[in-house]
C-alpha cells in the first residue's frame, strides 16, 4: 500500500486523484491534504479518507474553521506553504501528488524531491519557472516525476523502453480551443463568456482560458524539455479538435507512436499512481469505430503568438519563463475580471517579457521574477 500526500486536494486535480484511490481500495492510503481556502471540503475529505494530516494554505482562514470542521480531533493542522512542505516530507509518504496552482507549489516539491518522494506532477509552474532545479533535485534524490497532465502522460507511455538517441520529435497535440475556426478579426470582441466554452474539456478559469489562447501548449512545450530531457525546439504542437489522440512521439526511423482514450483526466492521473502497473478501475472504455475521423492540423502561429512566446522564453532561460508564466497568468485573472480585452493578454505577456532581464532560475529569484512580472501586468490596469 502507498502512502499518499495530496496538495491541492480540493481542485479539479485533486477530486479526481480521490476518485481514482477510492476505485482502488487497499492499495492507497491518503495521509495528508491540503487545499487553499476551501476548509468544508478539505475537511470532508480528511474525514472520509481518515487522513491524519491536512493543511490550510491561504492565511485568510483562521485554524479554528477547519479545526471545527474536522472529526474525532485526530487530525493535525498545517498551515501555509511552510505546512505544505511539512506534510509532503512526512515519513511516512511514498508519492506526493502537486496539484497547487502557481507558483506556490514549487518550494514543496523541492522539498519532497530532497526527501525522496516521488512526485505526481500536474502544477506546470514547477518546471516552466524552476525547471533546471527542479530536475537536478530529482537526479541527486534518485525520485521520480511522473507526469499527470494528459499530454505529458501521453508522451511518457509512448516513450517507455525507447532505446537512448531513437527520439526525432515530441509532438503535443491540442484541441484548438473554442477560436480555433474563429477569423482573426472577430477575435477582438471575444468575450469571456466565449472564451470559457471550452469544446472538449471541463477546466477551470485559467487553464480554460490558456486552452483558448494555445499558452497551455506554450508551458507544456517547456515542460516536455525539462521532462524529457530534449531541447524544446524538438517539440511540435499540433491541433487535434477530437482530444482522443493525447500526443505522439515520431522515431528516428520515421515509426510515431500514439496514446489514445477519452478525454478523461481520471486515465493519465492513475497512471502516473500505479506506474508501471495497469489496474482495471472501471474508467470508460474508447469504442475505435465511433472516432473514425481523427483530424489534425498545423496552428495558426499569428492568430495564437503564445506558442512562439514560450519558444522565445525557453530560449532566453533563466527566469524568463517565469515572468512569462507569471504576466500571463495576471493577464487571464484581468480578463475573467473584465478589465483587459482578450487580445491583450498576449500583448501584456509580450510587453513583460520584453522588460525582462534573465537572471539564474534559483528560488528566490523565481519568486522575485514571479512578483515583479504580476505587479507589471497590473500597472496601468483598474
Amino acid at each position: 500500500m502507498k502512502n499518499v500526500c495530496i496538495l491541492g486536494s480540493t481542485g479539479s486535480i485533486g477530486t479526481q486523484t480521490i476518485d481514482i484511490i477510492e476505485r482502488l481500495p487497499g492499495e492507497f492510503r491518503v495521509v495528508a491534504l491540503s487545499a487553499h481556502s476551501n476548509v468544508r471540503l478539505l475537511a470532508e475529505q480528511a474525514n472520509r479518507l481518515g487522513s491524519a494530516h491536512a493543511c490550510i494554505v491561504s492565511d485568510a482562514v483562521a485554524p479554528g474553521e477547519l479545526r471545527d470542521e474536522l472529526s474525532g480531533g485526530n487530525t493535525r493542522i498545517y498551515r501555509g506553504v511552510e505546512g505544505m512542505c511539512e506534510i509532503a516530507t512526512l515519513v511516512e509518504v511514498d508519492v506526493v501528488v502537486v496539484a497547487v496552482a502557481g507558483a506556490i507549489g514549487i518550494r514543496p516539491t523541492h522539498a519532497a524531491l530532497k526527501a525522496g518522494k516521488n512526485i505526481a506532477l500536474a502544477s506546470k509552474e514547477v518546471l516552466v519557472a524552476a525547471g533546471e532545479h527542479t530536475m537536478r533535485l530529482a537526479r541527486e534524490s534518485g525520485a521520480k516525476i511522473l507526469p499527470i497532465d494528459s499530454e505529458h502522460s501521453a508522451l511518457f507511455q509512448c516513450l517507455q523502453g525507447a532505446p537512448e538517441g531513437s527520439i526525432e520529435r515530441l509532438i503535443l497535440t491540442a484541441s484548438g480551443g473554442p477560436f480555433r475556426t474563429l477569423p482573426v478579426e472577430e477575435l477582438a470582441t471575444v468575450t469571456v463568456e466565449q472564451a470559457l466554452k471550452h469544446p472538449t474539456w471541463n477546466m477551470g478559469g485559467l487553464v480554460t482560458i490558456n486552452s483558448a489562447t494555445l499558452m497551455n501548449k506554450g508551458l507544456e512545450i517547456i515542460e516536455a524539455g525539462w521532462l524529457f530531457e530534449v531541447p524544446t525546439d524538438s517539440v511540435d504542437v499540433v491541433v487535434h479538435p477530437q482530444s482522443i489522440v493525447h500526443s505522439m512521439v515520431r522515431y528516428r526511423d520515421g515509426s510515431v507512436l500514439a496514446q489514445l482514450g477519452l478525454p478523461d483526466m481520471r486515465l493519465p492521473i492513475q497512471y502516473a499512481l500505479v506506474y508501471p502497473e495497469r489496474l482495471d478501475t472501471a474508467l470508460p472504455r474508447m469504442a475505435v469505430a465511433d472516432y473514425a475521423n481523427l483530424t489534425f492540423e498545423e496552428p495558426n502561429l499569428a492568430k495564437f503568438p503564445s506558442i512562439g512566446l514560450a519558444r522565445s522564453a525557453s530560449a532566453a532561460g533563466g527566469t524568463m519563463p517565469c515572468v512569462m508564466n507569471a504576466a500571463n497568468e495576471e493577464a487571464v485573472g484581468l480578463f475573467l475580471e473584465r478589465k483587459l480585452p482578450y487580445l491583450d493578454i498576449m500583448r501584456k505577456v509580450e510587453d513583460v517579457m520584453g522588460r525582462h532581464n534573465p537572471v539564474e532560475a534559483a528560488y528566490d529569484n523565481v519568486l522575485h521574477a514571479d512578483s515583479w512580472a504580476r505587479a507589471a501586468v497590473r500597472v496601468g490596469t483598474n
